[in-house]
């Protein structure tokens, strides 16, 4: 069950100015929206992956306690930053899988496909991270959108909350964006 909005961003204002109480109080508020989320990104990792979902919530919660200097806004704003984070040890993980410390950035030989598949997988995990750094480069305000839409699972309307625009800048922002990662995606891929 998903806590009133309001009752979550009291919550999250009362931590921010040091009450421990209502840390504790906020966690059981959190968890099933932060597991949906986290199930979210974990349905897009390939098969044999090792990576549990509540191993994924838990590493991202105590991230996110871990920040007393983030002023949360609201329940939106919360969520945001869980994506990011969450995001975040998805991309730090995967290089790693790129990236092994035996091996480089050498692909080595599976046996079998799925170990293959999570090699590739890996790859186009970190291509798109690099594309959304590059976006952000260009323009902050629509790579916060595809953050925010896609890794944090927000709608149209609770994005638009969380940057403070309204649907239809966020429409047209989410539009093209993806329009422009398509694009960059399709590159380089081709080199």
């Amino acid at each position: 069950m998903t806590a009133p909005p309001q009752n979550l961003t009291q919550l999250l204002v009362a931590w921010r100015n040091g009450n421990q109480a209502a840390l504790d109080q906020l966690l059981p508020l959190v968890y099933d929206e932060l597991h949906r989320l986290a199930q979210r990104y974990m349905n897009q990792e390939p098969p044999g992956h090792t990576l549990q979902t509540t191993a994924l919530v838990n590493e991202a919660y105590l991230r996110l306690i871990d920040q007393p200097e983030v002023a949360w806004q609201d329940r939106a704003h919360f969520f945001a930053v869980a994506a990011r984070i969450m995001r975040h040890l998805l991309i730090d993980r995967a290089r790693g899988r790129k990236y092994a410390k035996r091996g480089g950035g050498a692909y080595q030989v599976a046996l079998d496909e799925a170990a293959n598949f999570s090699q590739e997988r890996a790859a186009e995990f970190v291509a798109l991270d690099e594309a959304l750094q590059a976006l952000a480069e260009i323009d902050p305000r629509k790579s916060q959108i595809v953050e925010l839409r896609y890794f944090g699972g927000l709608s149209i309307e609770e994005t638009a909350e969380v940057l403070k625009l309204s649907p239809m800048t966020v429409k047209r922002d989410w539009k093209l964006a993806k329009a422009w990662l398509h694009r960059e995606l399709s590159q380089s891929s081709k080199q």
